[in-house]
């Protein structure tokens, strides 16, 4: 399984969602592939924000290594499912997919709801990190059935 966390900037959100399924999927001894891109090209090469790299690490989770890389449609074909943190994040990745087998691959994140940018207020990495850590649990087990 080959997963693909997508957020706008690729330095909070969709870092910390492969950060922490990464972390989980090791525990859990499964050989899946966690990776996350942004729909914006702002921060290409970038680490993780500070906050973001810094609420992971109090929860033992190191993301500081993770560099910002832009969605581009090749994505599609290299992911098996590609999970989107925002509406903005879906319409964005929906509009560069080329087929209905591409179109199939994108959900958000959370069934019908969003993960809020914790970028503009840093009291919210922590409740981010925490909603994230939840899905994450619940999307191995999901994920792990279905295979």
């Amino acid at each position: 399984m080959k997963i693909l966390m997508v957020c706008l900037g690729n330095i909070c959100r969709s870092p910390l969602a492969h950060g922490i399924m990464e972390h989980m999927v090791r525990e859990a001894e499964l050989s899946w592939e966690i990776d996350s891109a942004g729909t914006g090209d702002w921060h290409i090469g970038h680490a993780p924000d500070h906050r973001s790299v810094a609420v992971a690490k109090s929860n033992g989770i190191d993301i500081s290594g993770q560099r910002a890389q832009f969605f581009v449609p090749d994505l599609f074909d290299k992911f098996d499912r590609i999970f989107v943190m925002d509406r903005n994040n879906y319409k964005d990745v929906l509009a560069l997919a080329e087929s209905e087998d591409h179109r199939k691959k994108v959900s958000l994140f959370l069934d019908n709801d969003i993960v809020p940018d914790p970028y503009y207020d840093a009291d919210q990495f922590e409740p981010v990190f925490r909603m994230i850590e939840v899905r994450c649990k619940e999307l191995i087990v999901e994920l792990n059935q279905s295979n």
